[in-house]
């Protein structure tokens, strides 16, 4: 819980004489009322908090002083009440860092996140994206302050680094458009100055269309390790929109010269092939064939090198299709099941369920001694 013991007013000499006045007349809730009213008409809001929890401590005939947890219903209640009023008025005056742990005592993080996604970037906003983004309150708002305020790399660093949950593909989808237009920009300038008018096309195909001249052993339009850092995550990427802005991507990074091209980790070495092979099956396009680049990244790779990688790649792309009982296949025969590392996949059993196959979800149980998966099994097939 929010307590802010010892928080002094920063002009609280004018109320001791009323407040000494009240005293003598042993009005103690008078005395505390005078307090709480003084408090919110000064924006002293964690004194207000205080003093409201004290007025429900003398009601209830509690230490005036607590040191220790007060397990009572009432008074907890109070103290919610309390960090929900202290909350709204340091929200009303504008100032989020005060009115956030008021909010995240009562886990009730919403009305912090209504009040960020408000926000227009500007200097001093660091503590807001700290809330926004390590907190996780409305990580996407904190993405975007974080690149207006210091640019894609930190942007993309932050991401990469915090293992953000709440809206996560809508933060990659902002990551990839941003880093499209930076580069839609760039070109736009480059074709300007080559063909003396600026380009009407927003559109990556339509730009490189015609222009191989764009492409020099030297020429790139954004940090190619931006680049390499965001077509990673379209492997979690399900609005097709977005994927085709990642595919767009992965076009302009096979034009690129070869001395921009970086190996990938299996199976993704040759990462704007990889990636693009990956987006185009979930977008419904030749399906067949694209799954079939990661069958032969299977069959082809050095486990030694590769582990079960290719496998569990091809798995959550069968997965993503829809095609839970070829995944089984693949993962019955391919992957390490139970080890701790590597892209995560469902375990055998739950494609099993997924597939519908409920004898061979038996049979795999029986093996392995699991009883309760076994009757599970069991008494699905039977139904």
């Amino acid at each position: 819980m929010v307590y802010h013991s010892g928080e002094v007013s920063t002009d609280s000499s004018g109320l001791f004489p009323a407040l000494d006045e009240l005293l003598a007349s042993h009005d103690a809730a008078g005395s505390l009322d005078f307090l709480i009213e003084s408090f919110r008409a000064s924006g002293d809001y964690g004194l207000l908090f205080e003093a409201r929890l004290m007025k429900k401590r003398h009601e209830l005939g509690l230490p005036l002083i607590q040191t220790d947890s007060v397990p009572d219903e009432t008074y907890q209640a109070a103290v919610v009440e309390a960090a929900r009023e202290s909350g709204r008025l340091f929200l009303a005056a504008g100032n989020i860092e005060r009115a956030w742990p008021y909010f995240r005592a009562v886990s009730e993080t919403q009305p912090i996140a209504d009040a960020i996604a408000q926000l227009e970037p500007r200097e001093g906003l660091d503590g807001v994206i700290g809330i926004a983004f390590q907190e996780g309150v409305h990580p996407l708002k904190g993405l975007e302050l974080i690149m207006a305020q210091h640019g894609m790399c930190r942007a993309i660093t932050a991401f990469g680094m915090q293992a953000v949950a709440k809206d996560r593909e809508k933060c990659i989808a902002f990551l990839a458009t941003s880093l499209y237009r930076e580069i839609v920009e760039r070109m736009g300038r480059a074709i300007e100055g080559q063909e003396g008018a600026l380009p009407l096309s927003h559109s990556l195909p339509e730009l490189m269309e015609g222009r191989p001249w764009l492409f020099g052993d030297w020429d790139y339009y954004v940090d190619t390790s931006h680049l390499n850092s965001i077509i990673p995550y379209s492997i979690e990427v399900t609005d097709p929109e977005v994927l085709t802005g990642l595919h767009e991507l992965c076009e302009y990074g096979k034009h690129l010269s070869p001395r921009f091209h970086s190996a990938g980790n299996p199976p993704f070495e040759n990462q704007y092939e990889a990636y693009d092979h990956y987006i185009q099956a979930l977008l419904g396009n030749s399906v067949e064939e694209h799954v079939d680049y990661f069958r032969r990244q299977v069959a082809e790779c050095d486990a030694e090198v590769a582990g079960d990688a290719p496998a569990r790649t091809l798995v959550k792309l069968l997965v993503a299709l829809n095609r839970p009982a070829e995944a089984l296949d693949v993962l019955l025969r391919d992957v390490f099941e139970d080890a701790p590392y590597g892209v995560p996949v469902p375990s055998a059993l739950q494609l099993c369920y997924q597939s519908k196959d409920f004898a061979r979800m038996a049979e795999l149980a029986r093996d392995r001694g699991d009883l309760l998966s076994y009757a599970a099994g069991s008494i699905m097939g039977a139904s």
